[in-house]
């Protein structure tokens, strides 16, 4: 999708906030409709469609978690989080029921319109045929991932994906090792070059941000499938 006149919903009751965050986004040609009370944004997906949500995580009536678990089962684009709270909690939860990003206030506007814009084309490139909020019903294919090591660049269906170098590590980690049950203990020692510590949840977080940059459901996963009480699992859904 073009980004150029994409519906964003803002879900934010800083009416300050709103209003600047509604300003930069419109200036730089998006169509934005701002709700300020949780308990009104399944009206909000009725009337202005979006193409992608930008959800506040304290909100009256509804927090932003429970909204997303709500939503997420009839909103097939992208949902950022955008909150004062603090912590890999908050941000593991958020990414495992079905947000796409995550992003702490103050914010800088730039970086802001720069991950909606990622989000907005990324979408289009896993759902063809999506079009001013309308989503196509038919499942595309699985997209190839493919991982070129001597440039640290991985692909998805020939689009790049966005990866720190901390992501492209485990990420390149789990391709080499597809279909075998990695433990947390292994992939710290081995991705991270420290031995895990139970209270540490960084290998936790950063799976959960390879899933939503992979556009993986925990639920149902076609790459990155949890094993209870081992760690996780890297699939091939391609190959099958």
């Amino acid at each position: 999708m073009d980004p150029h006149g994409a519906r964003v919903l803002l879900v934010e009751d800083d009416e300050e906030l709103a209003g600047l965050i509604s300003d930069y986004l419109s200036e730089n040609g998006l169509q934005v409709t701002i709700i300020s009370d949780g308990a009104e944004v399944e009206k909000g997906l009725s009337a202005c469609r979006p193409d992608l949500i930008i959800l506040d995580q304290m909100l009256p009536n509804k927090d932003g978690l429970q909204l997303c678990r709500e939503i997420r089962p009839i909103f097939t684009g992208p949902i950022v989080f955008l909150t004062a709270r603090s912590g890999w909690v908050d941000e593991v939860v958020g990414l495992e029921i079905g947000a796409d990003d995550y992003l702490g206030k103050p914010i800088e506007p730039r970086l802001l319109l720069a991950r909606v814009r990622s989000l907005l084309r990324r979408t289009d490139a896993l759902r063809p045929g999506l079009s001013g909020g309308e989503r196509s019903q038919q499942l595309p294919l699985t997209p190839r991932l493919v991982m070129d090591a001597r440039n640290r660049r991985a692909t998805l269906g020939g689009r790049s994906l966005e990866l720190t170098d901390a992501e492209f590590d485990m990420l390149a980690y789990l391709h080499d090792h597809a279909g075998l049950q990695l433990t947390r203990t292994q992939l710290a020692l081995d991705v991270c070059g420290q031995h895990y510590d139970t209270f540490d949840r960084t290998i936790d977080v950063r799976i959960a941000r390879l899933r939503s940059k992979l556009g993986d459901d925990p639920k149902n996963p076609k790459w990155i499938r949890s094993i209870r009480g081992v760690g996780y699992l890297f699939m091939l859904p391609e190959a099958e």
